[in-house]
């Protein structure tokens, strides 16, 4: 009879920490939403052997999508309205372009689940930035070409209660696009930014 309530007893307690862990942890469905800046790393590249090429930061309104299949692993992807950037070509800012960095990240929390009242995390992933409306003043059309790159992230949570937080984000993605001018090959940019978020998260 003692058996049996014991093993009552421990099934009852397992199956609460289990449930603990699945509330404060996987199964976990979140967006976090800010305002991003996106800061281009410093010397460029040049364009056609002679333009030194300088790509301008610019800031937008950006968001994650985000779900938690384990305590400790998940999956985000962010997205953003398309930043615009103003190029310099040899010190005159006479070149801009707009572009839309998706970018998919597997995320750990070494802390897991939501328990703890901050939660760091990081990721890696995979980076795709689509350029649009190239425009040079003066000059043929300009293209430049849509990337594919490595993507590195850290971020974290402040906790407001079961579904709100606090969130800061960083991303480095790496982004390098041949540019064409007049339908001639002149070159690759390295853009290679630094995105830096700050916002809230809302977890469902």
């Amino acid at each position: 009879m003692r058996k049996s309530v014991l093993s009552a007893v421990i099934a009852t307690g397992a199956l609460l920490i289990s449930g603990q862990v699945l509330a404060y942890g996987a199964g976990d469905i979140y967006t976090r939403v800010g305002i991003a800046k996106v800061a281009p790393k410093d010397d460029n590249g040049t364009l056609a052997g002679t333009l030194d090429t300088d790509v301008q930061d610019d800031n937008g309104f950006a968001f994650t999508l985000g779900y938690r299949f384990h305590d400790k692993l998940g999956v985000e992807l962010l997205a953003a309205e398309p930043f615009d950037h103003d190029i310099k070509l040899n010190g005159s800012n006479i070149a801009s372009t707009e572009h839309l960095p998706p970018t998919l990240t597997l995320q750990y929390y070494p802390l897991g689940g939501t328990a703890a009242r901050v939660q760091p995390y990081v990721g890696a992933g995979i980076n795709y930035t689509l350029f649009m409306d190239e425009e040079l003043e003066g000059g043929p059309e300009l293209e430049l070409e849509n990337s594919w790159g490595a993507a590195g992230q850290l971020g974290v949570d402040l906790l407001i209660d079961e579904h709100w937080a606090l969130n800061a984000a960083a991303w480095y993605l790496d982004i390098d696009t041949d540019v064409e001018l007049g339908g001639s090959d002149i070159g690759e940019v390295e853009i290679d930014p630094l995105v830096v978020m700050a916002g809230f998260s809302f977890r469902f």
